[in-house]
């Protein structure tokens, strides 16, 4: 199945490298052993929105090809669209199903966001400790309302180890922003035939209106373009989420929408 979307195929980067992608012609499947419990790394993803008639083919098809409970306690799926289009999807949502609407948004130069914080400090992470910082980050960020934590740590902790191992591999870097030592933001930057897509960017709630993730996005993309041979650059922003504004702030531009839907 030939991928249209670029916010997907950069997505599928980081698949191939921590897991699997098996190509059944009209859908991929993927698969991460090492992390089950990440949702969207063990889904199915469609070369078209959903018909009359997909609810249960495609439910069926998750079983066969992911797996049912309780090895398997979520259900999504996603399809190569690029303008939105959500297809039949009433018999999803009737069955609990919850639609998640994304922009993907790219470009081939930046320029400094209206509001520039000077007092921050942006390099890549270089100790445990830095790193162990950015998973608390995560945690307090990221953990979804009513997910268990323990849970949610078990699923970072194995994600943070792929992003180690891919900068490892020579794929990337992970930088974060200090304020006196201290680590207030973060994100990551992996590149991949000339695609450099931006992973996680996320800053502390204390710490944001500061100017500190839009003087952020800037100078990892500029290191992206001038140090890491990235030619284009792209982000993914969840639909309704204001971080899109600051990404275009900067220079980014809305190219796509996608979509998928996930049953928890």
């Amino acid at each position: 199945m030939k991928v249209r979307s670029l916010g997907i195929r950069t997505d599928l980067a980081f698949q191939r490298f921590g897991g699997e992608i098996v190509d059944r012609g009209s859908y991929l499947v993927l698969l991460t052993p090492s992390n089950p419990g990440y949702r969207w790394d063990n889904m199915l993803l469609f070369a078209d929105p959903p018909g009359e008639g997909d609810f249960e083919r495609w439910r069926h098809l998750f079983a066969r090809e992911v797996g049912i409970p309780p090895e398997v306690d979520h259900m999504v799926f996603a399809w190569d669209t690029v303008d939105g289009e959500t297809g039949y999807v009433r018999p999803f949502l009737d069955a609990g199903f919850e639609l998640d609407k994304s922009v993907v948004l790219s470009t081939d130069a930046v320029h400094p966001a209206p509001k520039v914080n000077d007092d921050i400090a942006i390099r890549p992470l270089q100790t445990d400790a830095e790193w162990r910082a950015a998973l608390e980050l995560d945690a307090v960020l990221c953990r979804e309302e009513g997910e268990e934590e323990a849970g949610y740590r078990t699923f970072i902790e194995r994600k943070m180890a792929q992003y180690r191992e891919m900068i490892a591999a020579g794929m990337g870097r992970w930088f974060g922003a200090f304020v006196e030592g201290k680590l207030v933001a973060d994100m990551g930057l992996f590149v991949e035939d000339g695609i450099g897509r931006f992973q996680s960017v996320k800053t502390h709630p204390a710490y944001r209106r500061r100017g500190i993730c839009g003087t952020m996005v800037h100078d990892v993309a500029r290191r992206g373009l001038e140090e890491m041979e990235a030619q284009t650059l792209v982000m993914i922003a969840d639909a309704g989420y204001h971080a899109a504004r600051i990404y275009e702030s900067v220079g980014f531009e809305p190219t796509e929408r996608i979509v998928g839907i996930e049953r928890k």
